[in-house]
Protein backbone atom coordinates (compact mmCIF):
# COMPACT_ATOMS: atom_id res chain seq x y z
CA UNK A 1 0.00 0.00 0.00
CA UNK A 2 1.20 3.41 -0.97
CA UNK A 3 1.75 5.87 1.94
CA UNK A 4 1.19 9.67 1.08
CA UNK A 5 3.53 12.41 2.61
CA UNK A 6 1.98 14.47 5.63
CA UNK A 7 1.05 17.48 4.83
CA UNK A 8 4.15 19.29 6.63
CA UNK A 9 6.17 17.12 4.30
CA UNK A 10 4.46 18.37 0.95
CA UNK A 11 4.07 21.75 2.16
CA UNK A 12 8.02 22.22 2.95
CA UNK A 13 8.82 20.68 -0.30
CA UNK A 14 11.16 22.64 -1.96
CA UNK A 15 10.01 24.82 -5.37
CA UNK A 16 12.55 23.35 -8.02
CA UNK A 17 12.23 25.41 -11.33
CA UNK A 18 12.93 24.39 -14.33
CA UNK A 19 16.24 26.15 -15.57
CA UNK A 20 18.80 24.07 -16.14
CA UNK A 21 21.67 23.46 -13.34
CA UNK A 22 24.87 21.64 -13.25
CA UNK A 23 24.19 17.47 -13.08
CA UNK A 24 22.73 16.99 -9.72
CA UNK A 25 23.86 14.50 -7.08
CA UNK A 26 21.79 11.21 -6.11
CA UNK A 27 19.67 12.34 -2.87
CA UNK A 28 17.81 10.49 -0.70
CA UNK A 29 14.02 9.80 -0.80
CA UNK A 30 11.53 13.29 -0.83
CA UNK A 31 8.55 15.28 -2.28
CA UNK A 32 9.72 17.99 -4.68
CA UNK A 33 7.24 21.07 -6.05
CA UNK A 34 8.07 21.69 -9.66
CA UNK A 35 5.91 24.65 -11.05
CA UNK A 36 8.70 24.83 -14.55
CA UNK A 37 8.74 28.51 -13.74
CA UNK A 38 5.03 29.20 -13.79
CA UNK A 39 3.76 27.34 -16.63
CA UNK A 40 1.45 25.42 -13.52
CA UNK A 41 -0.92 27.20 -11.79
CA UNK A 42 -1.09 24.04 -9.38
CA UNK A 43 2.21 22.92 -9.05
CA UNK A 44 3.59 19.49 -9.36
CA UNK A 45 4.39 17.19 -6.71
CA UNK A 46 6.92 14.42 -7.38
CA UNK A 47 8.00 11.86 -4.93
CA UNK A 48 11.52 10.81 -5.74
CA UNK A 49 13.18 7.61 -4.16
CA UNK A 50 16.24 5.66 -5.95
CA UNK A 51 15.96 2.37 -3.81
CA UNK A 52 14.38 0.79 -7.10
CA UNK A 53 16.27 2.58 -9.72
CA UNK A 54 17.60 5.78 -11.07
CA UNK A 55 14.38 6.47 -12.69
CA UNK A 56 13.25 7.60 -9.12
CA UNK A 57 15.16 10.59 -9.61
CA UNK A 58 14.52 13.53 -11.59
CA UNK A 59 16.49 14.12 -14.67
CA UNK A 60 17.13 17.16 -17.11
CA UNK A 61 15.52 16.23 -19.55
CA UNK A 62 12.47 15.77 -18.63
CA UNK A 63 12.22 19.12 -17.28
CA UNK A 64 13.04 20.06 -20.77
CA UNK A 65 10.42 17.71 -22.41
CA UNK A 66 7.60 18.82 -19.69
CA UNK A 67 8.43 22.56 -19.99
CA UNK A 68 8.38 22.61 -23.87
CA UNK A 69 4.98 20.35 -23.86
CA UNK A 70 3.31 22.96 -21.60
CA UNK A 71 4.47 26.07 -23.78
CA UNK A 72 3.95 24.93 -27.00
CA UNK A 73 0.96 21.84 -27.07
CA UNK A 74 -0.99 23.00 -23.95
CA UNK A 75 -3.58 23.43 -26.22
CA UNK A 76 -3.73 20.47 -29.25
CA UNK A 77 -3.45 17.28 -27.29
CA UNK A 78 -7.10 17.33 -26.78
CA UNK A 79 -8.89 14.24 -27.56
CA UNK A 80 -4.94 12.45 -28.43
CA UNK A 81 -4.01 8.84 -27.06
CA UNK A 82 -0.34 9.94 -25.04
CA UNK A 83 1.65 7.21 -24.09
CA UNK A 84 5.11 8.00 -21.95
CA UNK A 85 8.20 5.33 -22.41
CA UNK A 86 10.75 5.07 -19.70
CA UNK A 87 8.62 7.39 -17.44
CA UNK A 88 10.13 6.63 -14.09
CA UNK A 89 8.49 8.94 -11.50
CA UNK A 90 5.73 9.88 -14.01
CA UNK A 91 6.88 13.41 -14.65
CA UNK A 92 6.53 14.07 -17.99
CA UNK A 93 3.00 12.12 -18.41
CA UNK A 94 1.73 14.06 -15.08
CA UNK A 95 3.21 17.53 -15.92
CA UNK A 96 1.19 17.30 -19.44
CA UNK A 97 -2.00 15.69 -17.39
CA UNK A 98 -2.15 18.45 -15.31
CA UNK A 99 -0.99 21.35 -16.95
CA UNK A 100 -2.58 20.40 -21.27
CA UNK A 101 -6.05 20.02 -22.33
CA UNK A 102 -6.60 16.12 -22.71
CA UNK A 103 -9.86 14.71 -23.28
CA UNK A 104 -8.72 10.75 -22.71
CA UNK A 105 -6.83 8.78 -19.96
CA UNK A 106 -2.83 9.50 -20.47
CA UNK A 107 -0.67 6.37 -19.83
CA UNK A 108 2.86 6.51 -18.17
CA UNK A 109 5.22 2.95 -18.39
CA UNK A 110 7.92 1.87 -16.89
CA UNK A 111 9.22 -1.45 -15.52
CA UNK A 112 8.49 -3.03 -12.82
CA UNK A 113 10.82 -1.63 -10.24
CA UNK A 114 9.41 1.99 -10.85
CA UNK A 115 5.55 0.79 -11.15
CA UNK A 116 4.79 1.49 -6.87
CA UNK A 117 6.38 5.29 -7.12
CA UNK A 118 4.18 5.76 -10.78
CA UNK A 119 1.37 5.11 -8.63
CA UNK A 120 2.26 7.15 -5.50
CA UNK A 121 2.90 10.18 -7.58
CA UNK A 122 -0.20 9.62 -9.60
CA UNK A 123 -2.33 9.88 -6.12
CA UNK A 124 -0.59 12.29 -4.53
CA UNK A 125 -1.55 14.75 -7.85
CA UNK A 126 -5.16 13.52 -7.65
CA UNK A 127 -4.74 12.26 -11.06
CA UNK A 128 -6.37 8.88 -11.05
CA UNK A 129 -8.89 9.84 -13.32
CA UNK A 130 -6.61 10.90 -16.00
CA UNK A 131 -3.54 8.95 -15.98
CA UNK A 132 -3.04 5.29 -16.05
CA UNK A 133 0.55 3.56 -14.79
CA UNK A 134 1.57 0.80 -16.66
CA UNK A 135 4.55 -1.76 -16.35
CA UNK A 136 5.54 -1.80 -19.80
CA UNK A 137 9.69 -3.33 -21.06
CA UNK A 138 10.66 -2.38 -23.88
CA UNK A 139 11.27 -5.29 -26.17
CA UNK A 140 8.51 -7.12 -25.05
CA UNK A 141 4.38 -7.25 -26.85
CA UNK A 142 2.96 -3.60 -25.64
CA UNK A 143 0.53 -4.64 -23.20
CA UNK A 144 -3.45 -4.79 -24.48
CA UNK A 145 -4.38 -2.18 -22.24
CA UNK A 146 -2.03 0.36 -23.52
CA UNK A 147 -3.30 2.15 -26.86
CA UNK A 148 -2.37 0.85 -29.77
CA UNK A 149 -0.16 3.25 -32.29
CA UNK A 150 -1.08 6.39 -29.73
CA UNK A 151 -0.73 9.98 -31.02
CA UNK A 152 1.74 11.28 -28.93
CA UNK A 153 4.56 9.70 -27.17
CA UNK A 154 6.66 10.84 -24.65
CA UNK A 155 10.22 9.59 -23.94
CA UNK A 156 12.84 11.82 -21.98
CA UNK A 157 16.00 10.30 -20.63
CA UNK A 158 15.59 6.89 -21.91
CA UNK A 159 18.96 6.63 -23.82
CA UNK A 160 21.03 5.65 -20.86
CA UNK A 161 21.79 1.77 -21.15
CA UNK A 162 22.94 0.96 -24.43
CA UNK A 163 21.75 -2.84 -24.53
CA UNK A 164 18.40 -1.54 -23.99
CA UNK A 165 18.93 0.58 -27.30
CA UNK A 166 17.92 -2.28 -29.48
CA UNK A 167 14.53 -2.81 -27.47
CA UNK A 168 13.94 0.43 -27.46
CA UNK A 169 13.77 1.52 -31.09
CA UNK A 170 11.40 -2.67 -31.27
CA UNK A 171 9.39 -0.44 -28.73
CA UNK A 172 9.39 2.40 -30.90
CA UNK A 173 8.58 0.64 -34.48
CA UNK A 174 5.30 -1.38 -32.34
CA UNK A 175 4.02 2.23 -30.80
CA UNK A 176 4.28 4.94 -34.10
CA UNK A 177 1.42 4.57 -36.10
CA UNK A 178 1.47 6.73 -39.19
CA UNK A 179 -0.31 9.49 -37.25
CA UNK A 180 1.90 8.89 -34.42
CA UNK A 181 4.86 11.40 -33.15
CA UNK A 182 7.25 10.68 -30.40
CA UNK A 183 8.60 13.57 -28.40
CA UNK A 184 12.00 12.41 -27.65
CA UNK A 185 14.54 14.71 -25.12
CA UNK A 186 17.56 12.96 -24.04
CA UNK A 187 20.87 14.06 -22.39
CA UNK A 188 23.92 13.30 -24.56
CA UNK A 189 26.68 11.78 -21.83
CA UNK A 190 29.10 9.66 -23.41
CA UNK A 191 29.60 8.82 -27.41
CA UNK A 192 28.14 5.64 -27.20
CA UNK A 193 24.84 7.68 -26.84
CA UNK A 194 25.70 9.10 -30.53
CA UNK A 195 24.64 4.86 -31.67
CA UNK A 196 21.50 5.78 -30.75
CA UNK A 197 20.50 8.54 -32.66
CA UNK A 198 22.44 6.92 -35.82
CA UNK A 199 19.93 3.84 -34.98
CA UNK A 200 16.39 5.97 -34.48
CA UNK A 201 17.65 8.03 -37.59
CA UNK A 202 18.06 4.73 -39.84
CA UNK A 203 14.64 3.30 -38.47
CA UNK A 204 12.56 6.61 -38.51
CA UNK A 205 12.05 9.93 -39.93
CA UNK A 206 14.08 12.03 -36.73
CA UNK A 207 14.08 15.64 -37.06
CA UNK A 208 15.24 18.03 -34.39
CA UNK A 209 12.75 20.11 -32.59
CA UNK A 210 13.10 24.26 -34.22
CA UNK A 211 9.81 26.03 -32.30
CA UNK A 212 11.60 25.66 -28.63
CA UNK A 213 12.92 29.42 -27.81
CA UNK A 214 14.93 27.71 -24.92
CA UNK A 215 17.16 25.06 -27.23
CA UNK A 216 20.03 27.37 -27.32
CA UNK A 217 20.13 27.51 -23.44
CA UNK A 218 19.54 23.52 -22.82
CA UNK A 219 21.83 22.25 -25.98
CA UNK A 220 24.85 23.86 -24.04
CA UNK A 221 24.13 21.35 -21.41
CA UNK A 222 24.15 18.23 -24.00
CA UNK A 223 20.02 18.06 -24.20
CA UNK A 224 18.43 17.38 -27.30
CA UNK A 225 14.55 17.54 -28.54
CA UNK A 226 13.53 15.27 -31.54
CA UNK A 227 10.49 14.49 -33.15
CA UNK A 228 10.66 10.86 -34.06
CA UNK A 229 7.51 9.79 -36.93
CA UNK A 230 7.50 6.67 -39.10
CA UNK A 231 9.03 7.20 -42.42
CA UNK A 232 6.97 8.59 -45.09
CA UNK A 233 6.55 5.78 -47.44
CA UNK A 234 7.72 5.74 -50.90
CA UNK A 235 5.63 6.20 -53.78
CA UNK A 236 6.24 3.83 -56.80
CA UNK A 237 7.49 5.20 -60.01
CA UNK A 238 4.85 6.08 -62.58
CA UNK A 239 5.79 4.37 -66.03
CA UNK A 240 5.96 6.24 -68.85
CA UNK A 241 3.45 6.22 -71.37
CA UNK A 242 4.80 5.89 -75.03
CA UNK A 243 3.38 7.98 -77.88
CA UNK A 244 2.42 5.87 -80.06
CA UNK A 245 4.15 6.16 -83.64
CA UNK A 246 3.08 4.41 -86.86
CA UNK A 247 5.59 1.40 -86.20
CA UNK A 248 4.01 0.56 -82.38
CA UNK A 249 0.76 1.00 -84.03
CA UNK A 250 1.63 -1.64 -87.16
CA UNK A 251 3.41 -3.65 -84.82
CA UNK A 252 -0.04 -3.65 -82.14
CA UNK A 253 -1.85 -4.60 -85.57
CA UNK A 254 0.40 -7.51 -86.54
CA UNK A 255 0.61 -8.79 -82.82
CA UNK A 256 -3.93 -8.57 -83.24
CA UNK A 257 -4.25 -10.34 -86.66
Amino acid sequence: MSRSPSPDTVLNAPLVSSSLAPPRDIKSAGTTRIDFDGLLREPLLLKEDLKNGCGGQLWPAGMVLSKYMLSRHATDMAGKTIVELGAGGGLVGLAVARGCEIGLPLHITDQIPMFDLMKDNIALNQLDSTVVASVLDWGEPIPSHVPSKPDVILAADCVYFEPAFPLLITTLQDLLGPNSVCYFCYKRRRRADLRFMKMAKKAFDVQEVRDDPHAAEYSRESLYMYTIRVKPTKQPATSKQIPATKETTLLVTEVEK
